[in-house]
This record gives structure tokens, C-alpha cells and sequence, in this order.
């Protein structure tokens, strides 16, 4: 993977950006379960109540509404945590002015409303926490009844609030995710324009050494396939290797958060299933993908041969023979990239059976706990989101576990071109010629011997040939004439 990012070091400000776009956009991702969960178990079930501590109680009842929380935990202190309010008429809980009968002990300002809901439900188990709110949800809800307060209107604007939170969010996460698409894209077509410039700007100083050694079609196969290949691997590092890990733990984080904790090994069983079925995926075709960029280079090759032969393979009536060369290089490819591809096909239908049993399992144990009494709706519908978002989460690293080792093959390729040494390098001071100059061709006891070549193909030349002079190089084929003649424009 590294190797591929250094490819677009040169960017290093848009993936930063990039980055901080994903992390923001994986945020609003992970906050939109609670609001589900708010609407749900507080704005339909208990009427947009979110406290069991009410903000407004009668006169008239505020000592029952004391011996009430004393009769649950006898260590509450109320009193202290409300005033008496004596006008009359008077705007409560967002609701214009109320005409209310009697006077009003309102909670203080100050007043620390978790702290005080903590200490009430101290020392009781989950089944009895859950008694205990909808107990006294039922309470506060015919207390608000009697002091004339609009409970319905009030679920309603609850509702609605947590409902709008949650359309802003998901806006503000679709423009973030359009605006790191567009500089992911934007990243990954630069350093594969950029890749493509430095490998044919490498080229074109090679000498024939050097295209000896990686041959014409490897070298269109490293400037095409093996950088679009890299191309679609920055896309993909950027928009789910690096938001899935963002992702999976985020979602752990916020499971154990919600105290959904106690379902969390549905979540282990199903990672642990689909680890198993990529692990099987990848020793199948992995060995595959590393032959699969060979065969390219071989169909490009014999493409090559028979493109710029055609005249000669016309002349001697071959074209069956290279039809069925050009066949099997195609067919060996084909069969290559069939075989992956009915792998990765296999592979989907059980990641779909995997995601869907999880979603029937929780459904099963969520419905035994709503039951119990240790789990509300809400809650499930919200450990079900968090947990389709891990899987999915793990299911992405996997797939690209399995994308980015064929592109660190081509990375590889692609910077041994880039990492080549010239063969031919020019002295450090140069003459400079005059335009107008007569220049003079001097051979002076050369001797030359091909790349791991056992004896020379020239030994000991020396000519000259000056200007306006024809000098005729001649002898027996295999001499060295062609030889003689790539050492003069330096192909040699």
C-alpha cells in the first residue's frame, strides 16, 4: 500500500484533506442511530419525555411528587432542586403562556438532572430501571395533563426536532462524501497522469539495453493497465481502506456507548465468518492475480509482433499461424481473469446471506430482550444499524485486501521502470558544436559486447567518417554491421 500512496506524495495536502473530509462524513455516519433511537423509545413511546424528573410540578402536588421518588430511593434530594414559582401565567417548555390554576415548583437552572435520575435508579437492575421510567414517564406526562400543558404537541415538536437533526446531518454527510469523492477522483487521475509522464519520459532516454531488458509490450502493458490499475487503487484506498477502520471502530465505540454491549458477539461471529471467507477467497485466487499482468504483457506482445509484421506474415501466407498464437495468448488471459471472476461472484451471494442472517439474529435476541424488559425498540433498531455498518465496514477491508496486492504487483512494475539506470550517460563536460560547424565521426579501439553476451559482437574498431564523405561499412552477415551502426546514434 505504501508504495502506491508515495505515488502521489506530491498531493500530500489533498489526502490530508481527504482524510479529515472522511473522518467528519464517518461522524455523521455514527450519529444518526441515536436519533433514530430518540425518536423512537422517547418521541413515540414516551410522548417526547426524556427525563424522569419533570420540569414543572403543582403546588399542590410537589409532596407527593417528593414522597414519589423518595418511596424509589430514599437518598434523592428534591427540594433542594426546585423553586416555587407564583405567576400565574406563564410560558412552559417552549409552549406560548399557559393559564395555570395554582403556583408552580419549577426545576433550578443549575440543577444537575442526570445526576439526580442516577442516584433514583441506584442499586436497581436493568428490569427495574425499565419499571421505574415508564412509571414515572406516565407520572410527569398526567402531572403536564393537569397544569395545562400539550403533551401531544409536545411529542410532535420532539419528534419533528430530532427529525430535522437528523435531515441536516445526513445533507451535511451527502456534501462532505461528494466533496471527498471529487478530490479523491480528482487525486487519483493526477498521479495516474502523472505516473504515465514519468514512465514515458523514463522510456524515451532507454537505450536498446533497456529495452531489451522489459521489452516493448511490458512497457505499454506498465504505462497502461498496470497505472490504471493504481489509479483505481488510490480510489479505493481513499474511500474504503481508509473510512472502514474509521468506520468499524467508530461503531464498536458507539455499541458499547449504548450499553447494547451484551449482543456485541453477533457482530465477532459474523467478522469472524466473512475473515473465513475472504481468507478462503484469497489463497484461491491470489496466485492468479500475481499471473494475471504476465499474460498481459504476453497478449501485447504477440499483438505487437503481428501489427508490425503483417507485410511479412501476408508474404508467406502465416496468418492461420498467428491467428491461433494471438488466440492462445487471449484464451490463457481469459481463462485467468474467468477464474477470478467467478471467485469474487461466488463470494457476493455469501457476504448478502452473512448481512442479512445478522440482521435476522438480532432481530430474534433483541425481541427476547424487549420482552425481558432489558432492551427497548429503539435500541435494537440502533444496534442493528451500528452492526450492518461494522460488518459492511470489515466486508470493505477485506475486499480491498484483496484489490491492493494486484496493485502493489503493478506498483512494483511500474517503479522498477522508474528506478532503472540508464545505461548511457553523457560525460560531465560537454563541447558544444557550432551551428555552423563540421562535425567528424571518430571509432577509436571500440569494443562492445552484448547484456550477458560471452564474447564480443566488436572488437577493436577504429574509423573515421568526416563530413560530406559517404563511408561504406561492408562484410558477411552476423559480422556486425547493424551493431556498428546502433553505437552511432547511442542505442547502444
Amino acid at each position: 500500500m505504501f508504495k502506491i500512496i508515495k505515488f502521489a506524495k506530491k498531493s500530500w495536502y489533498i489526502m490530508i484533506t481527504i482524510v479529515v473530509l472522511l473522518i467528519i462524513q464517518v461522524s455523521c455516519d455514527l450519529s444518526l442511530p441515536q436519533y433514530t433511537t430518540n425518536i423512537v423509545d422517547i418521541g413515540i413511546q414516551k410522548g417526547g419525555i426524556d427525563s424522569i424528573i419533570p420540569e414543572v410540578v403543582r403546588e399542590s402536588e410537589f409532596e407527593n411528587f417528593t414522597s414519589l421518588v423518595a418511596t424509589i430511593n430514599d437518598k434523592v434530594d428534591i427540594e433542594n432542586n426546585y423553586y416555587l414559582e407564583e405567576n400565574n401565567n406563564q410560558s412552559i417548555l417552549g409552549q406560548p403562556e399557559i393559564l395555570v390554576k395554582e403556583n408552580l415548583y419549577h426545576i433550578k437552572e443549575g440543577a444537575n438532572k442526570t445526576l439526580i435520575e442516577e442516584t433514583i435508579l441506584l442499586d436497581y437492575d436493568l428490569i427495574e430501571v425499565q419499571m421505574i421510567t415508564q412509571q414515572m414517564n406516565t407520572y410527569i406526562q398526567n402531572e403536564y395533563r393537569e397544569i395545562g400543558i400539550d403533551v401531544e404537541k409536545m411529542q410532535i415538536t420532539y419528534i419533528l426536532q430530532n427529525g430535522g437533526i437528523m435531515l441536516s446531518i445526513a445533507f451535511f454527510g451527502m456534501a462532505i462524501a461528494i466533496v471527498a469523492g471529487y478530490l479523491t477522483a480528482r487525486l487519483a487521475a493526477k498521479t495516474s497522469m502523472d505516473l504515465r509522464g514519468r514512465v514515458f519520459k523514463k522510456v524515451i532516454s532507454f537505450s536498446n539495453g533497456e529495452m531489451d531488458q522489459f521489452s516493448t509490450a511490458s512497457l505499454i502493458t506498465r504505462s497502461t493497465n498496470d497505472i490504471q490499475q493504481i489509479q483505481t487503487v488510490i480510489l479505493m484506498l481513499f474511500r474504503m481502506v481508509i473510512m472502514a477502520p474509521l468506520m468499524g471502530i467508530g461503531g464498536i465505540i458507539k455499541v458499547f456507548e449504548s450499553q447494547n454491549g451484551s449482543m456485541f458477539w453477533i457482530i465477532g461471529l459474523a467478522v469472524l465468518t466473512i475473515a473465513i471467507l475472504v481468507s478462503i477467497l484469497m489463497i484461491v485466487t491470489m496466485p492468479k492475480f500475481k499471473v494475471m499482468q504476465d499474460l498481459i504483457d504476453r497478449v501485447n506482445l504477440v499483438a505487437r509482433e503481428i501489427l508490425i509484421g503483417i507485410p511479412v506474415v501476408r508474404a508467406f501466407s502465416r496468418e492461420k499461424h498467428e491467428e491461433k498464437r494471438f488466440e492462445k495468448a487471449s484464451k490463457d488471459l481469459m481463462k485467468t481473469q474467468v477464474f477470478t471472476n467467478k471467485a469474487m461472484a461466488v463470494m457476493q451471494p455469501f457476504m448478502i446471506l452473512v448481512m442479512n442472517s445478522i440482521g435476522v439474529v438480532i432481530l430474534w435476541v433483541g425481541a427476547q430482550a424487549i420482552d425481558a424488559g432489558t432492551l427497548q425498540v429503539g435500541e435494537m433498531m440502533e444496534f442493528i444499524t451500528y452492526a450492518t455498518q461494522i460488518v459492511f465496514a470489515f466486508l470493505m477491508i477485506t475486499i480491498a485486501s484483496i484489490m491492493i496486492p494486484r496493485a502493489a504487483v503493478a506498483a512494483t512494475r511500474v517503479d522498477e521502470v522508474l528506478r532503472s539506470k540508464t545505461l548511457i550517460k553523457d560525460k560531465e563536460n560537454l563541447k558544444i558544436l557550432p551551428k555552423e560547424g563540421k562535425g567528424q565521426l571518430v571509432f577509436n579501439h571500440v569494443h562492445f559486447k552484448y547484456p550477458n553476451a560471452e564474447v564480443e559482437a566488436l572488437t577493436d574498431i577504429n574509423f573515421s567518417a568526416n563530413f560530406g564523405e559517404t563511408t561504406a561499412i561492408i562484410g558477411s552477415t552476423g559480422c556486425g554491421k547493424s551493431t556498428l551502426l546502433h553505437l552511432i546514434p547511442r542505442l547502444y
